[in-house]
């Protein structure tokens, strides 16, 4: 007689009663998960919490009382808990969550909203996949640093993009940089960007994240790095000392143009459970780019990446992945190595400077 699932336990904090309804259906709808309690205010919350230790939090960040940053700083501090913020699409909104990931959350979901059949079901795929995620995080004590289930079916990147030929492009000696991240990615992204100098390869990342954070992400790290980084526009051209991350709830894919690398935003279905797809990204930097590529692959729940990392190896590409003990989540880049897509596996803050010898 088989053990019965033990589900993942969370605990809902908003101060909307109807924002705490909605997260517990669509949590619930999943059987791998259990919402065991939901909050009000963080004062409700550390009581539920001494009741029964959730393992994950859902986190508004405007509410009365006490907001959900401080909340979150003190329960880092004392007894680290995966959270995972909700937030609203504005641009204040996105300050306060990438502010909250600087503090120790895990990921960042947009509040759910009504909208068509298909924005719902991928909403609530996205939100039961990102509390799965964060249930894995491995966390540690924070203490303050300076400011630095049968679901729909996983479509691979053939749904944006056919499979690459067994060749690239013309010859051309310009190296492109393709990243993937996932859990966990906004730090591990800004270590290694930071770590980059100003004339570093053209980059081009895909992060796992809603659409309007993606904007206040990209001007966080062009503060903090010595390249230039952006969030990419259709069009954008993929050049040294420059980075583009991947617009939230779009594709980004790498083409060609002569000598010219440049990058194409488009629509399409979710990818390996995403929208931007990490695979989309490396299977167009496969096709488009093949030996004078390198492609990373760092934290992340899923396989998101695997296949394409492969296709870009296939291509000449040099691959890395980033190594379990550096990672929140090692599962992207477990998955990667499984496959038999990744070159060598290094710890996070050897990354960067493996690119820029790799490039040399």
């Amino acid at each position: 007689m088989t053990a019965p699932l033990k589900k993942i336990r969370v605990l809902v904090v908003d101060d909307s009663a109807s924002v705490r309804q909605t997260l517990k259906e669509v949590l619930e709808s999943d059987p791998e998960i259990e919402v065991i309690a939901t909050a009000s205010d963080p004062f409700v919350a550390v009581q539920r919490i001494k009741q029964q230790v959730p393992d994950v939090i859902t986190l508004d960040v405007e509410m009365p009382r006490m907001d959900g940053i401080t909340f979150l700083e003190k329960l880092m501090a004392q007894h680290p808990i995966p959270v995972v913020i909700c937030s609203t699409l504005t641009e204040r909104g996105s300050e306060t969550a990438l502010a909250a990931l600087d503090k120790g959350a895990v990921e960042v979901i947009t509040k759910p909203k009504l909208g068509t059949k298909q924005f719902l079901e991928e909403s609530r795929i996205r939100l039961c996949d990102i509390v799965k995620a964060a249930a894995h995080a491995g966390l540690r004590r924070r203490t303050p640093r300076p400011p630095a289930v049968q679901v729909a079916p996983k479509l691979t990147a053939d749904a944006v993009l056919a499979p690459p030929s067994s060749r690239a492009m013309i010859e051309t000696t310009e190296k492109v940089v393709a990243v993937g991240a996932s859990t966990g990615g906004t730090e591990a992204l800004r270590e290694f960007l930071e770590g980059l100098p100003p004339d570093a390869p053209g980059i081009v990342i895909v992060q796992h994240m809603p659409e309007k954070f993606t904007a206040s992400f990209a001007d966080r790290l062009d503060r903090l790095c010595r390249v230039n980084v952006k969030e990419a526009a259709d069009g954008d051209s993929v050049v040294r000392g420059q980075a583009l991350i991947a617009p939230g709830n779009k594709h980004l894919l790498l083409k060609r143009s002569g000598a010219r690398y440049y990058v194409e935003v488009k629509d399409g279905p979710l990818v390996c459970r995403h929208r931007p797809s990490v695979d989309v990204l490396f299977r167009s930097t496969a096709r488009y780019a093949g030996k004078n590529a390198l492609g990373v692959i760092m934290t992340g729940m899923g396989d998101d990446g695997a296949r394409g990392m492969l296709e870009m190896k296939g291509a000449g590409a040099f691959t890395i992945a980033q190594d379990e003990a550096s990672c929140v989540v090692f599962g992207m880049p477990a998955e990667a190595i499984k496959l038999g897509g990744v070159d060598t596996v290094l710890p996070l803050d050897r990354i960067a400077n493996e690119v820029v010898r790799l490039c040399k």
